[in-house]
């Protein structure tokens, strides 16, 4: 088994699978993060950590936002500035960020969050935050209310980030206090290519024995015939119910 850190920084061997499996974020979500710090006339700055390849930073774009990203995997902002053009990046993590002290008006953190301390996380994100700014948290986790989604988790294994919020939910420190929380319902439609990378792209297959991981794809692979559509082009694919949870918290 990896470590932890080991599979915090696994990402980038799988920056391909990443961007084609991985579920970009509701805009609904991203706006309601910002949503404190809108002022008219004025742009909002953000910074998006642990950025990945980009499914956060071109939603933060989409929404009108300038925003620099963030990730401490040089491969994957390498496939982010592919997919999301003129946005700059930056290595770097939720501890150490190459921002000056509050020159920002969020720092949003998609699917992220779990990797962190939140203690040492918190401080710097509270250095680089101007006052009345916001740290938005948001995470795509699929909807295991759907018993097909229940043995699709069990095949692929569970994350560290729907582990968080099965249980007490994300945790801030200093100096910020209680998050305010709203979640979305969604579905997605997947190739079977796309949710073989899906499943790929997770820290726990791309560190797994290739026995593993073969056996893993397999049982997946068999999940996508039991439940595939033809669509009328004739693409076969399975709807994948999510829910979009989002935190925000208001730096005093």
């Amino acid at each position: 088994m990896a470590s932890r850190e080991e599979m915090s920084l696994s990402f980038g061997a799988a920056a391909a699978a990443y961007e084609s499996g991985r579920p970009d974020y509701p805009r609904e979500a991203v706006d309601w993060m910002l949503a404190p710090v809108r002022e008219p006339g004025r742009a909002v700055r953000v910074a998006d950590v642990g950025a990945g390849t980009g499914k956060l930073t071109r939603t933060i774009v989409e929404a009108g936002a300038e925003v620099v990203a963030i990730d401490p995997d040089a491969d994957m902002l390498a496939a982010l500035r592919e997919h999301v053009h003129g946005v700059p990046t930056f290595v770097g993590t939720a501890e150490r960020m190459p921002l000056p002290d509050a020159s920002v008006d969020a720092v949003l953190l998609g699917q992220a969050w779990h990797w962190v301390d939140p203690v040492a996380a918190s401080a710097e994100v509270g250095r680089a935050l101007r006052r009345g700014g916001v740290l938005g948290l948001v995470s795509n986790i699929r909807d295991e209310s759907d018993p097909w989604v229940a043995r699709l988790t069990a095949a692929m294994h569970g994350s560290h980030a729907e582990e968080m919020l099965v249980g007490d939910g994300p945790r801030v420190a200093d100096p910020f206090d209680v998050l305010e929380q709203r979640s979305w319902t969604w579905t997605r439609s997947l190739t079977r290519g796309a949710l073989l990378d899906m499943v790929a792209s997770r820290s726990y297959v791309i560190t797994a024995p290739e026995a593993d991981r073969a056996g893993i794809l397999t049982a997946v692979g068999a999940l996508f015939d039991e439940r595939r559509i033809t669509e009328l082009n004739g693409t076969e694919v399975v709807d994948l119910p999510y829910v979009t949870h989002a935190y925000r918290v208001i730096r005093p």
